[in-house]
């Protein structure tokens, strides 16, 4: 089991899951669409503009739910393996030492949020970057 192998499981957990429902999402925004949820938006739309707020909250709601599902992995409630590429089959609680909620939800240069997604997220720990660091 390698690292690339968790880096494998965590590139298609943001770009087939996160960016996947962040994009469904957002087609309740899409003035042309015609489902149920964006018929309620739009008559919503109408007495309050709510378009920026919801460009917001969507991803929001997304990481929380995928936050939600790692850490039930990490706590070991849910337990789950994942196959990767090279055909290795990896305990992901075993491989995550606890810290998949944490590494998905994180900051920095082993976040995987920044280092996969090409949807919108807001690093609510940005600004305290160097908050621990001396100097």
């Amino acid at each position: 089991m390698s690292e690339l192998e968790l880096q494998e499981f965590a590139q298609i957990l943001i770009s087939e899951v996160r960016d996947a429902a962040i994009k469904s999402a957002d087609t309740r925004l899409n003035h042309q669409a015609f489902n149920p949820s964006a018929s309620a938006l739009k008559a919503a739309e109408k007495e309050v503009h709510i378009e920026d707020l919801l460009k917001r909250i969507i991803p929001d709601i997304v990481d929380e739910t995928i936050f939600s599902l790692l850490n039930a992995i990490d706590q070991g409630l849910l337990p789950m393996s994942f196959k990767a590429s090279n055909g290795n089959l990896i305990d992901l609680a075993a491989k995550g030492h606890g810290e998949l909620g944490g590494w998905y939800a994180g900051s920095g240069d082993g976040a995987w949020i920044p280092k996969y997604s090409n949807e919108r997220h807001v690093d609510e720990f940005a600004d305290l970057k160097d908050f621990f660091e001396d100097g």
